[in-house]
Parts: structure tokens; sequence; C-alpha cells
């Protein structure tokens, strides 16, 4: 059995970087080979594949490509990284609320990471905390020409917050330019 590894080669910034994460893979492998009652008659083995640009960012778009080959070359059983085909995912990505649904197309990911919905709970726990039952603004910048992180992060508290009863939940989306003067007005406004 093959498990296609991709991953960030030597970019130490991310904490899913091979040098932090590699180790762990080869320790994990080392431990299913050697209890031969954990997948009798065969062998787990792994191959890399690298998911950082030329810059050394890991890039949305040459981990799907490295998937890509990884999964035309050695046909693996699962990837810990970026992956599709119907099979299990370990990832440190997937935040998005979206990635919850686990009927359908996610049903085999898992999340070594946080979620955005987890960062929506957080927001209902601090509105219990401090009696906050009235109104929540979310404000975040969306440039829509990237992964749009802070869309997906506002999408969590977004979808958590109405769970509390009485409650508003408004958002004020901004861009690079923008008007600031009309989002504090928007703030003030609509925040209270």
């Amino acid at each position: 059995l093959t498990l296609a590894v991709v991953l960030p080669q030597h970019n130490l910034t991310y904490p899913w970087a091979w040098p932090r994460v590699g180790p762990a893979v080869r320790l994990a492998a080392a431990a299913v080979n050697s209890r031969r009652d954990l997948l009798p008659g065969f062998t787990l083995g792994w191959v890399f594949g690298n998911s950082e640009d030329r810059h050394g960012v890991c890039s949305e778009m040459a981990a799907p490509l490295v998937a890509v080959d990884l999964r035309l070359a050695h046909q693996p059983a699962a990837f810990l990284g970026p992956g599709h085909w119907q099979l299990p995912l370990v990832t440190a990505g997937a935040e998005a609320h979206g990635f919850d649904d686990k009927s359908e197309e996610f049903g085999l990911t898992t999340r070594a990471g946080p979620s955005h919905r987890k960062l929506g709970e957080l927001g209902v726990q601090l509105h219990r905390r401090f009696n906050w039952t009235r109104r929540a603004l979310l404000v975040y910048w969306d440039e829509r020409v990237d992964d749009r992180p802070y869309y997906f992060a506002a999408e969590g508290l977004y979808v958590q917050l109405p769970t509390l009863r009485n409650l508003t939940v408004m958002d004020v989306v901004f861009r690079d330019g923008g008007n600031f003067s009309f989002i504090i007005q928007e703030i003030k406004a609509k925040g209270r």
C-alpha cells in the first residue's frame, strides 16, 4: 500500500512542512510495517511530492498537480496533503465550513488542523460568556483573487453565530483601496 505525501518540502513557516512531518511519516510507516497484524499481506510505503511553488510557498496550483502526478505514477491508497479520487485524505488544510459535510465528497477527509467551524463555535461561546445577545458584525478583507482566507474564516462565524437566538449577524466586505470611512460608518450603524 502506498501513502502519497504532498507537503511543502523546505518552507518551515508551515507547521506541516516535510522536515517537521517527515519523521512522523517514517516512524508511522515503520511501526505499521513492524506489526504484521495491522495490514496482513501488505507493506506500507510512501512517496513524497513537493507542494511548494518556485518561491517556496505552499501553492494551490502546484499541490494538485503533484497529487495528480503521484496518483498516476504510484496509485496511492491514501493521501497526506491534498488529494481526491474517493481516497482517504489527511490534511492540515480544509478549514472552510464546506468541508464539514461528510455525506458526499469530503466523507474521507480528516483534518489535522483547525477548522473555521471551530472559530465560529468560539464566537458563539464568547457571545454567551459576555452576554452579547443582539448583533454581530463581521468585517473582513476579500480580494476574490486569492484563496480568500478571510472570507472562509468569517464564514465559520457567519454560519455558527445565528445558532444564538435573537442575534442578527451582518457582514461588511472591504477591499484594498476601499472606502474606509464607509466601513467605519457601517460599523457604527450596524454594530450597535
